[in-house]
């Protein structure tokens, strides 16, 4: 029997080893697309099933327990309505969203060591989404010790109130006189531009004159992929939506929504652009959602379309 030579053996085994490797790369190829698939296909059926939770609920909408008109706010990418979403006869307000919520807090110092002296500091280009709430917390400290010796507060040219005017000590070596402003009207243009002003009394004997810290918190919602619902149920007498008693829930994820996913349209199926008209004009609604795992790979983006109407005020 003729026996391999040692370059034949090397060569059988490294084709043995090219023709495993093939294999190989082979069945995870195959195995990663049709996971890929298979989440894909996950997605879209999550997808269909919320939307149409979405298009029940929106369908049967009505005032609000509080009387609140059914619609409450009529977004691109965020609709707020009343309807009886469990069947208990009590109205729930209702919020499909796309994003989060987050809070962030932004802090900046200045001082002055000019007698009856002024600094200034300024937050810009802060938000990455739909603000909610603001507010501005300042603290100061320097030559305070006297009622005369003050530091008024400005937020975009407006007075916000005097620092210091009583309660506090001078040079007192950390932060005092503290208050705490809403801010969400300023600071909803994405910048608010902030002075501190020193009474004429104020001299420089701390060595500075006074310091004073800003700390800008404010909650925003965020765009994000995925499809929330909202439900808050009305408590009381007589009864409200308390906002922080929100429960909120994935309806879908891999949404990649650039166009609306709501649009309006009126008794004659004009497209409602005029954000007032959409509140008292709209009779039916267009629901949109494009959904992708991955956008970066095929198969391309699944798109899902459902109109509804308002059967409550379809006659109104």
């Amino acid at each position: 029997m003729k026996s391999f030579t040692l370059t034949e053996a090397l060569i059988t085994i490294s084709i043995f080893l090219i023709l495993i490797l093939a294999i190989s790369s082979f069945v995870l190829f195959f195995y990663k697309s049709q996971s890929y698939s298979w989440q894909q296909s996950l997605a879209i059926s999550e997808a269909k099933r919320g939307i149409e939770t979405m298009v029940k609920e929106i369908r049967e909408d009505r005032e609000g327990e509080n009387g609140a008109y059914p619609i409450e706010y009529a977004g691109d990418k965020e609709f707020i309505f009343y309807s009886d979403v469990d069947g208990d006869g009590k109205t729930e307000r209702v919020r499909y969203f796309l994003g989060e919520i987050e809070t962030k807090t932004l802090t900046s110092e200045c001082q002055t060591s000019v007698k009856g002296g002024s600094c200034s500091v300024s937050f810009t280009n802060f938000l990455s989404g739909n603000l909610i709430s603001a507010t501005l917390k300042v603290s100061v400290d320097g030559d305070l010790g006297a009622s005369t010796e003050y530091v008024e507060i400005f937020a975009d040219g407006q007075k916000l109130s005097n620092l210091c005017e009583s309660g506090c000590s001078k040079c007192l070596g950390f932060w005092q006189g503290t208050q705490t402003f809403d801010v969400f009207n300023l600071a909803k243009d994405n910048s608010i531009s902030l002075l501190a002003q020193a009474s004429s009394k104020v001299d420089p004997a701390c060595p500075y004159a006074f310091k004073v810290k800003f700390e800008l918190t404010f909650t925003q919602e965020v765009q994000t992929t995925q499809l929330k619902r909202g439900i808050i149920k009305a408590t009381g007498s007589p009864p409200t939506y308390p906002k922080d008693q929100e429960k909120v829930s994935i309806i879908t994820s891999y949404v990649r929504n650039t166009p609306p996913i709501f649009e309006y349209f009126d008794a004659n199926g004009n497209k409602i652009e005029d954000y007032p008209a959409r509140l008292q004009n709209t009779k039916v609604m267009k629901v949109f959602l494009v959904v992708n795992v991955d956008p970066n790979r095929p198969p391309q983006d699944y798109q899902i379309l459902s109109f509804v109407q308002l059967r409550n005020l379809k006659n109104q």
